[in-house]
């Protein structure tokens, strides 16, 4: 009898549809879509969640802006996130918008179950309007009154609303991320976080009056109050895949054993969302892969300064495979990473062109100068990748790609020593020379598979390329070359000595 297909789910943070995608956005789903691959290549039924957040202030000051309602604002905005988050390879299953009806009406049913932990009181607190959250005196002193994200002055907000009693979970949640069953990667996220609950966590307002907030979802019961733009968001990991009223579909899902975010929004996704959880009866997600931020030559990326770097502009410039080879291997899943276009450049250039391309073009012709394109038998050794498999499970998926360079870097170091074009001379001179030189290319294309196969979750168009040239036994030439020289950012070090 065949086992059920396991089925797994990640997640990604929904972003504000008023902005443009950036490349914090890009790192989100690349990271969340090389896990679903992994995964999918291994057996697994994979459920990949992604979506906008059109609710809030920031949203219906941008609609007024362009004269629309915020509504008509957010139909016509959320399409650039679709189209980048296909742009950027992601194979996702679910895309939720938070005006989506079956949304709205599960985030309502969210309030009722946890009207037991609401309670209504007097709120004077400090502001964000980027993050659309209030933060304590502590953070704020801590941040010497600025938001470190967005660069401006915390307000002090005097009003009444909605309170969660996110405190009464400080202890289980609390429990929980010590014994691993919500685990925070990387381990130093988890002590900052910890450390930042150490007095407890701290109520969250969940509702603002009408007149501070008109864009949301009403309160039940209570049209004055409008419903927080976070309990609103958070909600998506569920309400997606089919919370409240499709019970077999998110049991079979739920709890997400991957969520995706920035480490900017942390607090919300350790705190607010586990006690959201722990009040409404579900289990909370077994892993947060908390990613850091890219910068750019070691500066903090900031419009203000004018260093922003548009994904859309490398994918145009240098290929979508390009792309996530860069910011998957040379930016650290789990911590901060740079970006300059000249490290881009000479990875692309060196690594990608040739550690790789030039790699692919040798084999392929040599299998089709000597063999007349037929790849021979060959005792393939599997390379072991114990450490590749390590890697992806530990989430670490900068270290599982550098294992495959490893992997094409030996490859070439080995047709570098046996030369095969120098065995080639020998045939019709030494018996020997013809098996010799099929079981040598065949070894090259055999591991080539190997090296394809696991590049799928990383750069699946060159894995497919890989595969297409060398699975069927008969090489197929590439059409041109899969990373050509590319020099926009640097100088041609050929075109120098010229």
């Amino acid at each position: 009898m065949e086992t059920p297909q396991k089925k797994l789910y990640i997640t990604t943070a929904i972003p504000y549809v008023n902005g443009k995608p950036h490349i914090g956005h890009a790192i989100d789903y690349m990271l969340a879509d090389i896990w679903a691959r992994y995964q999918r290549q291994n057996g697994f039924e994979v459920r990949f969640q992604v979506g906008t957040d059109e609710h809030g202030n920031k949203i219906a000051t941008k609609a007024a802006e362009e004269g629309l309602d915020p509504k008509a604002y957010t139909d016509k905005m959320y399409l650039n996130f679709e189209n980048f988050i296909k742009k950027v390879g992601a194979q996702y299953t679910d895309f939720v918008r938070t005006t989506d009806q079956h949304h709205v009406q599960a985030v309502e049913y969210i309030w009722e179950v946890l009207k037991p932990y609401i309670y209504k009181d007097a709120y004077s607190g400090w502001y964000c309007m980027g993050h659309e959250a209030f933060f304590t005196d502590n953070e704020v002193q801590a941040f010497a009154g600025v938001c470190p994200d967005h660069q401006t002055p915390f307000e002090q907000v005097s009003e009444e609303n909605y309170f969660f009693k996110a405190s009464a979970f400080t202890d289980r949640i609390r429990e929980a991320i010590n014994d691993g069953s919500m685990q925070i990667l990387p381990e130093f996220r988890k002590n900052e976080f910890l450390e930042l609950i150490k007095d407890g966590l701290a109520d969250v307002s969940v509702s603002r009056p009408k007149k501070s907030l008109t864009w949301g979802i009403p309160v039940p019961g209570n049209p004055d109050q409008i419903m927080y733009v976070w309990l609103d968001a958070l909600a998506n990991y569920i309400t997606v895949i089919g919370y409240p009223d499709r019970p077999a579909e998110y049991q079979s899902f739920w709890p997400a054993d991957v969520q995706v975010i920035g480490k900017d929004i942390l607090r919300f996704h350790a705190g607010t969302w586990p006690a959201m959880l722990l009040g409404m009866g579900l289990e909370l997600p077994k892993k947060l892969l908390v990613h850091g931020f890219v910068n750019i030559g070691g500066s903090k990326i900031s419009k203000s300064v004018g260093n922003v770097i548009d994904p859309n502009e490398i994918i145009d410039q240098y290929g979508l495979e390009a792309f996530r080879y860069f910011f998957s291997r040379h930016i650290p899943t789990l911590d901060d990473g740079d970006f300059t276009w000249e490290k881009f450049e000479t990875a692309y250039n060196g690594e990608l062109g040739n550690d790789l391309g030039n790699l692919i073009q040798r084999v392929a012709s040599m299998i089709n100068r000597y063999q007349s394109g037929v790849i021979g038998q060959s005792q393939q050794t599997e390379h072991d990748m114990t450490s590749y498999h390590q890697a992806m499970e530990k989430l670490e998926f900068n270290k599982a790609i550098d294992e495959v360079w490893n992997m094409v870097r030996s490859l070439n170091q080995y047709i570098d020593n046996v030369k095969p074009w120098e065995v080639a001379k020998g045939i019709g001179k030494d018996p020997e020379a013809e098996p010799h030189l099929a079981e040598i290319l065949a070894h090259c294309a055999g591991a080539l598979v190997q090296i394809g196969d696991l590049l799928v979750p990383f750069m699946p168009g060159t894995a497919a390329s890989i595969h297409d040239i060398f699975e069927s036994g008969v090489v197929k030439l590439p059409e041109g070359v899969l990373f050509p020289k590319k020099y926009i950012h640097t100088t041609d070090p050929h075109a120098a000595k010229q």
